[in-house]
């Protein structure tokens, strides 16, 4: 599809600066377009690789100056770019209301309308699957799960029993909502498993990476809140409370009965101890190690996890230690008190 930049910056109600009758083909990254593509700048770092750049345009921020090549200037170059690529390359594939023959849906389950379910699907008795929701290959609901409206459930992902998903819920290939807790105690030498009887509720606009797991609650449900995103490879377990517009990054991991404030952000490989709170707008940089509650607005990482400034300092202090070793030891040869090594 070729159209003109003109075109183009009508799809995003952006204002064109230069040539709007230059023609574009196709829409690239800075690193990969070339004459005749589209490109985007959404930071001034990038403008030196835009200057150098073969691309024929570029959509960027309203005070990027004009290099002798069409702009297309607006408030929000990123997703300005994800629309003109969309359209460009055909946008995404339509919705259709299809139940595919070898699906196995209860005779008590209720499948809402406009809903799309996918091969080998299985959906269990009293489960309800809600208006335009899209259910791929694979798929295996529980009992009594509710899916609400325009969800989509990619292929093989598993819903245990009583499982609850929010409208506009997106849960990738390979996930897990539901599975048993991980609770034992030790009796007469072995280890007994305590029954894990509660359920999961996820809230609405909630996305879940692949591969990812969110234990039932022991009586009562594992939750989490409305706006999180979740990253591939996630562990929520058994009783965890996660806040609303949360961030959990690919590998983190999440023991029990934790529960997190609003807008809390944790980095790749980030590890909660069990009964731990993590307050609102919190920052946990990668791989940091928590034990203990986390107040709200504070950035913390290493293991174990402490504020950035006292980490930082840490650090600097690790990195002298050679040095301060060989002024320890110069000070113990003047005393006359150099150990035996």
């Amino acid at each position: 599809m070729n159209l003109t930049v003109r075109q183009v910056a009508a799809l995003v109600s952006g204002e064109v600066v230069g040539d709007g009758d230059a023609e574009i083909v196709d829409a690239r990254p800075l690193t990969e377009a070339q004459p005749g593509h589209i490109t985007f700048v959404d930071d001034d770092r990038h403008l030196d690789a835009w200057h150098h750049s073969p691309a024929s345009a570029a959509v960027v921020q309203p005070h990027v100056p004009v290099n002798g090549r069409p702009l297309i200037r607006v408030h929000d170059p990123l997703m300005a770019f994800v629309s003109i690529v969309q359209h460009l390359r055909g946008g995404s594939v339509p919705h259709t209301s299809t139940i595919h023959p070898t699906a196995q849906i209860h005779p008590a389950a209720i499948v809402g309308p406009n809903a799309e379910i996918g091969a080998f699907v299985v959906i269990g008795e009293g489960s309800t699957i809600g208006e335009g929701a899209t259910l791929h290959t694979g798929v295996s609901i529980g009992r009594n799960c509710r899916i609400g409206r325009d969800a989509t459930l990619f292929p093989h992902v598993v819903l245990y029993d009583n499982t609850v998903l929010g409208d506009r819920v997106t849960v990738h290939a390979n996930s897990v909502l539901g599975g048993d807790g991980f609770g034992y105690r030790l009796q007469n030498g072995r280890h007994v498993k305590v029954p894990q009887l509660g359920h999961v509720e996820i809230g609405d606009d909630v996305e879940i990476g692949a591969c990812t797991t969110i234990d039932r609650g022991t009586f009562g449900p594992t939750r989490v809140g409305s706006g999180t995103k979740i990253d591939n490879l996630v562990q929520i377990a058994h009783n965890c409370q996660i806040g609303k517009h949360n961030l959990l990054v690919a590998q983190v991991g999440i023991a029990g009965s934790t529960t997190t404030g609003e807008y809390v952000v944790m980095a790749g490989q980030v590890g909660i101890a069990d009964h731990v709170h993590v307050g609102d707008r919190a920052v946990l940089g990668a791989r940091a190690g928590v034990h203990r509650d986390v107040p709200a607005d504070s950035r913390m990482f290493g293991i174990p996890a402490t504020p950035d400034k006292e980490q930082m300092r840490m650090l600097v202090s690790l990195e002298r230690l050679p040095e301060l070793r060989k002024e320890v030891k110069k000070i113990k040869q003047v005393l006359g008190l150099e150990a035996k090594e």
